[in-house]
């Protein structure tokens, strides 16, 4: 049997984070097992433990490179539309959007992650990771009078919602409803929260 060169097993290395942070993502980390992530990428389990000791330590790294998208993502919007103020704006707009809703996979890790990171009593590292995801989410989000916590908070828990009552018009309205709140001039997208 033929040995697998470094620059190949780096590559399924990181073919395997990137189909997990898109799987966990989608089914959750508890609804994919080692055996279907390799499975996917054509690879056996066998190669999963050559380049991971455990499954904890893969959900840690893709959760490290699902914030890396969205990062990348941030910047994105940054730089498409010129000013911060601007780039948030659009940001709601594909956030709050059925599109983002119903692609859970390539969607925020912050939502992804979300129900994983609340179930599990000791997530050690990858807690670490995702809280650390959040705090910069929520600094992209901040504004001169808001921290950008609770614009997260609204944010994940609209999508969360809005996936859980997908294909009920509840959903829709989730996202129209908070959408409207988030924009409005007294909105947390303009200051201070006022969601009476």
């Amino acid at each position: 049997m033929s040995r697998v060169s470094q620059a190949q097993a780096l590559e399924n290395r990181r073919r395997a984070v990137a189909a997990a942070s898109q799987l966990f993502r989608e089914r959750g980390v508890n609804g994919i097992s080692v055996a279907d992530l390799m499975k996917s990428i054509g690879l056996t389990t066998g190669g999963f433990y050559k380049q991971f000791p455990s499954k904890e330590a893969l959900i840690a790294e893709a959760a490290q490179a699902a914030f890396g998208d969205l990062d990348q993502l941030l910047a994105e919007f940054d730089t498409a539309h010129g000013d911060h103020d601007t780039a948030r704006g659009a940001l709601l707009d594909f956030y709050l959007s059925t599109e983002h809703r119903d692609q859970p996979g390539t969607g925020c890790p912050t939502a992804g992650f979300a129900g994983d990171m609340a179930r599990e009593s000791t997530a050690g590292e990858v807690r670490e990771t995702y809280a650390a995801g959040v705090e910069e989410f929520a600094a992209w989000l901040s504004t001169d009078t808001n921290d950008g916590l609770p614009m997260v908070a609204t944010l994940i828990g609209a999508i969360l919602l809005a996936r859980a009552t997908a294909g009920t018009e509840l959903s829709e309205k989730i996202l129209e409803s908070t959408h409207k709140t988030l924009t409005a001039p007294r909105g947390l997208r303009g200051g201070d929260p006022d969601l009476t």
